[in-house]
């Protein structure tokens, strides 16, 4: 058996590390954690949007399965079982510690400890209607909101100063296995940062490479996104400033990984301890002229996953699709906990170098779309469901930037991937139950005012 400490951030696209390919941005104890242990090269989230992801992550449900199709928590069951309630009841010390951002505070979860939770359940957000569609309000503003501000980085460094503090006192003399997650915000918007981590990238203030010119850009689903977040409007040098800045806060990320490391070290845990890396969900960046997450493309859906420690081999890259319901999987198998049967996951430790069989699902119903969107990853296939619009099919081998959409070319592998989402649910069906759950959420906001 092995303890676990898991360091989630947020909205960190993978392709943004060095890790993952980056030319520039530096990433070095995410380097150091995968040459230690295995990269998981085709990681996604359940959802591509905070409560929803997290959500899912924290039950081991499908995100429509308990409903938390937004970030607007209304509605959804407060009492839902937890991975931390689970493996408390077991024996094994579980520890919450940072932003929570799910159906109830971190205090309700059931962990054995919670430091420094989150927003609190009942959250609203009336911008999440569908039909009618909703822009929202003084979204381009967000678009200035880069740069040098000190302050911004505290919170996150209090979460991490807590998680240093626990390792240091508390775990060493507990006797029996721990978790120990830590939620830290960056490198999320808004993208301010330090002086120093913001001059380390001059080069970073550059374009996205793919534009709003690509087909791509220009299906239902991305131009609905674009116009949610009135990203149309943000002029080139806002586009250069989010982009410099967002490299900054993945480098604090790393840093903050970096910390806990040394602190294991220090505690005398490293070696009895598994560490793992990974984030809620991606960040567009840009690309397609989109930004932020709420699509189901790569840079949205992707999430880093990165696994060292006593269960893991060193040096290792796994190339089957994983996701954050496997990572949940292996905090048990980790810990000799046993996981409810039903619950969505296979144990990292367990998933095999190349299973081409093997699927991921993924799913988004929340804000900037009218409809919902399903995805299917099996193999080099990605395969788009779009309830209204048009499917959407990438060889992700040929194409990683997806820019060619081959459901006519390929209609055989396009009808086995809908046969596995159809396997998993009935994608106009939840369409249906999302849009009328929704519209109560709305109601329920409305009566409240």
């Amino acid at each position: 058996m092995a303890n676990v400490l898991l360091l989630i951030s947020d909205e960190h696209n993978p392709f943004y590390s060095s890790v993952y390919g980056h030319p520039f941005v530096r990433t070095p104890a995410m380097d150091r954690l995968a040459e230690n242990g295995v990269v998981y090269e085709s990681a996604y989230c359940p959802s591509p949007l905070c409560t929803p992801s997290r959500s899912a992550f924290m039950t081991g449900r499908r995100v429509h399965e308990i409903q938390a199709y937004s970030n607007c928590t209304i509605g959804v069951d407060p009492d839902i079982p937890t991975y931390g309630g689970s493996l408390s009841e077991q024996g094994v010390y579980s520890v919450h510690v940072g932003k929570t951002h799910v159906f109830a505070p971190s205090s309700e979860l059931g962990f054995s400890e919670a430091r420094l939770g989150g927003r609190d359940r009942g959250a609203g957000d009336p911008e999440i209607g569908r039909r009618p569609f909703r822009i929202r309000r003084a979204a381009a503003e967000r678009a200035s909101q880069f740069g040098v501000k000190e302050s911004h980085l505290r919170l996150d460094l209090e979460r991490v100063d807590a998680a240093v503090d626990w390792l240091t006192h508390t775990a060493p003399s507990l006797g029996r296995p721990w978790t120990l997650t830590v939620n830290i915000i960056h490198p999320h918007f808004p993208h301010y940062t330090s002086q120093e981590l913001w001059d380390l990238y001059p080069r970073g203030g550059d374009l996205p490479e793919y534009g709003v010119d690509e087909e791509t850009a220009n299906h239902p689903r991305a131009r609905e996104v674009r116009e949610h977040f009135q990203t149309d409007l943000f002029t080139g040098d806002q586009v250069r400033g989010q982009r410099r800045g967002y490299l900054a806060c993945v480098t604090f990320v790393d840093r903050q990984l970096a910390r806990l490391v040394e602190t294991l070290k220090a505690a005398g845990l490293h070696d009895e301890t598994n560490v793992i890396y990974t984030s809620d969900h991606g960040e567009m960046l840009g690309k397609f002229g989109m930004w932020w997450k709420c699509s189901l493309y790569e840079d949205a859906s992707r999430i880093p996953c990165i696994a060292a420690g006593p269960d893991f081999p060193s040096g290792w890259r796994i190339s089957t699709p994983v996701d954050l319901h496997d990572v949940q999987a292996g905090l048990f198998a980790s810990t000799g906990a046993e996981r409810p049967a039903d619950w969505v996951g296979r144990p990292l430790q367990l998933v095999p170098e190349n299973d081409d069989r093997r699927v991921v699902f993924s799913e988004y119903h929340g804000h900037g779309a009218r409809h919902s969107a399903f995805m299917i990853r099996k193999g080099k296939w990605k395969y788009l469901h779009h309830v209204a619009a048009p499917h959407q099919l990438f060889d992700l081998d040929r194409d990683p930037d997806e820019l060619n959409n081959v459901c006519e070319v390929h209609p055989a592998v396009a009808s086995d991937l809908e046969k596995e989402l159809r396997a998993i649910c009935d994608p106009e069906a939840e369409d249906d139950r999302a849009d009328r759950f929704i519209e109560a959420q709305l109601a329920a906001m409305a009566s409240a005012d």
